[in-house]
């Protein structure tokens, strides 16, 4: 069951243990949609979806027997937002593997409106042609702007346009969950990167 820390945080609805467990579904579902790891490649979409993409990898490269290509991708500049905050950061770009005729699994945190994932699939365009592109993501909130639906979700949450949901990993907070809170009045309902277009 959920538990109830500070309420400054939030309440949590992934926990440490959940999370582990939850990774470890979605590799399984990648690898049995798939038929095993051949001509995969994960990327991660900065921030948080890059940790994870590596944590995905290296659980299917423990089924298979033999490592997966891992790398990430930076959307910033095919993001729709950028008139709004022209002054976002440019991140990079890392391709582990060749992507024309891989399968490409793009893995973020949080799918709110979808246009991080349009974004993404813009960016992977001007990259090469890949036989298939799948979505992983750990939380599904809802709140749709765009016809983007991920292939492998760790948790259904449904939310209010009120509340945020923040996603914590080990590598960049120094611990892992998921938590619920609400927005308080005049602020926007965003995911952990404050990227409210997600």
């Amino acid at each position: 069951m959920p538990r109830t820390p500070d309420p400054a945080t939030g309440r949590v609805v992934i926990d440490a243990a959940e999370m582990s467990r939850t990774l470890t579904r979605m590799a399984h579902q990648v690898l049995e949609a798939n038929h095993g790891a051949r001509d995969l490649v994960v990327l991660g979409i900065p921030t948080r979806g890059v940790p994870l993409a590596r944590r995905l990898a290296g659980l299917m490269a423990d089924v298979e027997g033999h490592p997966v290509p891992v790398g990430q991708l930076d959307v910033t500049m095919y993001r729709d937002d950028l008139r709004t905050q022209p002054t976002r950061p440019v991140g990079r770009t890392v391709l582990p593997a060749e992507i024309d005729g891989a399968v490409v699994v793009l893995v973020d945190d949080v799918l709110y409106s979808g246009r991080t994932v349009v974004a993404a699939l813009d960016a992977l365009s001007d990259l090469g042609r890949p036989a298939a592109v799948r979505l992983a993501v750990l939380v599904d909130r809802g709140h749709r702007q765009v016809p983007v639906r991920a292939d492998h979700v760790g948790k259904n949450l449904p939310t209010a346009s009120h509340e945020r949901v923040q996603v914590r990993l080990e590598e960049i907070d120094g611990v892992d969950d998921v938590t619920i809170s609400r927005v308080l009045e005049g602020s926007r309902a965003e995911d952990s990167q404050a990227e409210g277009s997600r």
